[in-house]
């Protein structure tokens, strides 16, 4: 079989659970996301709930992950990002800062492997393979591989002539696996990699941290309306989204958490609080 089918069908579920978050503005913490990403695992993982696709956006947020707080001078990092008006958080995964605010769409597809597991780099490839499908109408095609110069950067990072507009991470928890993306849609990709560029200046200080982070260019950054030459909202690439689900032949649902994951929800909750608080001690 071709390695595109095994992706489609991945893709192909007979029902996608749909929960869109991108219009709950600066009320909605990211520590509610990563809270909602870990149970829905659980549940999904459980097959109490099916594949489910979950989209929110973020604002003025910077989620850092735990290597950054290894910095030594983390404190003045996160007070330059505090006086350009950002929140900072801890994420508790994988992978070092990137920027979240109203330009910026993360997607969350949530799969179970109870039955047949899924290959750490299937998760990967699949979200690839749909973002190649989504942004084909637009005329746009790009590359999968590392960006080092980029912020966070990773083999998964996704790029048009040498410019990243999105990476892509995962979580896997009690049989549920999370393949997220954040995609840069609108807005300056640039001035996005100057505010990380700045924070690790600050935080690294005179001193040499014993991990390697990037040294950011933002030269190798870009938002997808920017390579485009052409506005595309969040929500041009929300329905977007939905529309290449159905074309799928999969069944749309679209729900909030059930009473059940209500209850799991804000064990988690309280757990990456706790984990963020603890991250943050300096």
């Amino acid at each position: 079989m071709k390695e595109n089918e095994k992706l489609r069908q991945l893709l192909a579920q007979p029902k996608w659970r749909i929960i869109d978050q991108t219009t709950l503005g600066g009320a909605f913490h990211a520590l509610q996301s990563f809270a909602m990403d870990d149970t829905l695992c659980s549940s999904i993982g459980s097959e109490d709930s099916p594949p489910t696709v979950r989209a929110w956006v973020h604002h003025k947020t910077i989620v850092l992950g735990i290597q950054d707080t290894r910095l030594p001078a983390l404190n003045e990092g996160i007070k330059h990002l505090e006086d350009q008006g950002y929140e900072v958080i801890v994420r508790n995964s994988g992978g070092l800062a990137v920027v979240l605010d109203e330009g910026v769409l993360n997607l969350s597809l949530v799969l179970s492997e109870k039955e047949n597991k899924i290959e750490i780099d299937q998760g990967y490839d699949a979200m690839v393979y749909m973002m190649e499908r989504i942004l084909e109408p637009y005329g746009l095609t790009f590359e999968a591989k590392e960006i080092s110069a980029s912020y966070c950067p990773g083999k998964y990072d996704l790029s048009i002539d040498g410019k990243k507009f999105a990476g892509i991470s995962q979580r896997r928890l009690r049989g549920g696996i999370a393949v997220q993306i954040y995609l840069c849609v609108t807005g300056s990709g640039g001035e996005r990699a100057k505010l990380i560029r700045d924070f690790y200046k600050k935080a690294k200080s005179d001193e040499s941290p014993k991990f390697s982070y990037p040294t950011v260019d933002p030269d190798v950054m870009a938002s997808l309306s920017e390579l485009a030459g052409k506005p595309i909202s969040v929500s041009d690439l929300m329905k977007d989204v939905l529309l290449f689900l159905k074309d799928q032949d999969a069944d749309l649902l679209s729900s909030q958490l059930s009473i059940t994951e209500i209850n799991q929800y804000d064990y988690y909750l309280q757990r990456v609080v706790d984990r963020n608080k603890k991250a943050l001690e300096q």
